[in-house]
């Protein structure tokens, strides 16, 4: 039995040693790039200009810090809502910027602890408001909702409005440049973007809904078998954020926790 024991106590620690050295932590070291995908479409966490193939906003921010500590340069991989865990399970990036909490994705992929909270608000045009007051006006078949494929908020639109007429695009169109041009009524988005948007475009408004709905975690997306690459940026998040970091990134860019 004592060698019995013995043998499980070495095989285990073998596959602990192994696990390390596998990870996409010691991959990064190694070749000295932090690979990380975004989608440059989710202003102010991710903008990116096309003149100049270059990215900003708070997830580049945070991203390039990550980089930095770890001692490497960091390299953006274009991607899109609908094939960003795709990305991830493919090898494609080693990471990515910030994504909604959701269990559909936790099924393949892995995240980072939280380290922003945000709710979700309806956008209308303005001269719509006196038509929309809550989140009830929307339920209704004449109602167009606008939603961008692969995103949270396509779920999250037909759950909250099933008798209303969903309009589902594809990305690097956006949900509300369907409202812009007036081709749906709403769309669902973070209290993050939709103040953005209005301060944007002046033809928009958040509707005053009683309350905003499903308050989220955000974190970065990871593959999910590597415990050891999880709990490195795990540790960094908790480092960055007593040291006031994400306070001080948040302030930046005009964004506010819940």
């Amino acid at each position: 039995m004592k060698k019995l024991i013995l043998a499980i106590g070495i095989m285990f620690v073998s596959m602990v040693s192994y696990a390390a050295e596998t990870s996409r932590l010691h991959e990064i070291l190694d070749s000295g790039v932090l690979k990380v995908g975004t989608t440059g479409d989710w202003n102010p966490m991710t903008i990116k200009d096309p003149a100049s193939n270059s990215y900003r906003g708070f997830d580049i921010d945070i991203t390039t810090e990550l980089a930095k500590d770890l001692g490497v340069k960091v390299e953006y991989v274009a991607t899109d809502w609908k094939t960003l865990v795709n990305g991830i399970t493919a090898n494609k990036y080693h990471i990515t910027g910030s994504a909604s909490l959701n269990m559909s994705r936790a099924k393949v992929a892995g995240y980072s602890q939280p380290y922003f909270y945000l709710s979700f608000v309806p956008v209308v045009q303005e001269k719509d408001l006196s038509r929309f007051r809550d989140w009830s006006d929307f339920n209704k078949p004449e109602v167009k909702v606008a939603a961008t494929l692969g995103t949270v908020q396509e779920k999250m639109v037909k759950d909250f409005f099933p008798a209303a007429e969903h309009v589902v695009i594809e990305a690097p169109a956006r949900d509300f440049q369907e409202l812009l041009a007036r081709r749906a009524d709403v769309s669902v988005t973070s209290n993050v973007e939709a103040a953005t948007l209005v301060r944007k475009f002046k033809q928009l408004a958040i509707v005053p809904v009683s309350e905003a709905r499903k308050p989220t975690p955000i974190s970065m997306l990871m593959p999910q078998d590597d415990q050891v690459w999880i709990n490195y940026v795990n540790h960094w998040i908790e480092l960055k954020r007593t040291q006031g970091f994400f306070k001080k990134t948040m302030e930046k860019w005009g964004l506010k926790s819940l």
